[in-house]
């Protein structure tokens, strides 16, 4: 792998800082000075690094006032917003953001993949919330958080959509992440093993309105369990 460039080396410390909350949305960052000063490099080389963050749309250069930090939801770095969600300080926000695209991506795989599984890809899926409930068992975590994702790989790549598998895969690691974190609650293993058996049910009727009607309820259950268990938020999920 090439070593990172004394470029990529400030925008990325920049980042870093960024994402731990010591320039926060609208904070002003220090002068090309400073900042030259702080990582021994070159006002050049800084000027570059904020060039490469600007193009990115994590900072914003406005003439005669400063650099400034936009807010997350600016971001045009898939990379940095996924740095953003696993490392950032707003933890319950991002938490819900995710599952509300796993909501818009995964129910319309769902509704895919209706008539397009074989019977051996149906049987595995099934295989998989068995692996569920004997992970729920024996209280293995890591087991069923592996069944658990492996289920929902096998749907999108039964969509038959190659974009949605490609899409997925830079989220694969903070989806592992929040499912370890949901999963250590065993109601929540309890009612996903459930809404899992109803996604396989569905999948195998055929029918593509109840296979998206399916995955869309288990993605509002997992919304209403992690308000409830995780975040301690006593509303109700939307439904």
């Amino acid at each position: 792998m090439a070593r990172p460039s004394l470029v990529d080396q400030v925008a990325d410390a920049l980042l870093d800082r960024i994402i731990s909350g010591d320039f926060p949305p609208g904070a002003v960052i220090p002068g090309e000075i400073d900042l030259s000063s702080e990582h021994a490099v070159s006002r050049m080389t800084v000027r570059e690094a904020i060039k490469t963050l600007g193009a990115q749309r994590i900072l914003r250069v406005e003439r005669g006032r400063g650099t400034f930090v936009n807010p997350v939801s600016q971001w045009a770095s898939l990379h940095a917003v996924l740095r953003a969600v696993s490392e950032g300080q707003d933890d319950a926000k991002a938490a819900v953001q995710l599952i509300e695209l796993r909501r818009f991506l995964e129910t319309g795989a769902c509704e895919l993949a209706a008539g397009r599984l074989s019977a051996e890809e149906l049987a595995g899926l099934s295989r998989d919330v068995d692996a569920m409930e004997n992970a729920h068992g024996s209280q293995d975590v890591a087991a069923f958080v592996a069944a658990d994702l492996h289920f929902h790989d096998q749907i999108l790549q039964a969509s038959g959509n190659v974009f949605m598998a490609v899409l997925f895969e830079p989220l694969h690691r903070v989806l592992q992440e929040r499912r370890v974190q949901t999963s250590r609650v065993p109601e929540i293993q309890t009612h996903a093993i459930a809404e899992h058996r109803k996604i396989v049910d569905a999948l195998a009727s055929t029918d593509s309105v109840r296979a998206r009607q399916a995955m869309d309820e288990h993605m509002q259950q997992t919304l209403s369990d992690l308000k409830t268990y995780v975040l301690g938020d006593d509303s109700p999920a939307d439904r």
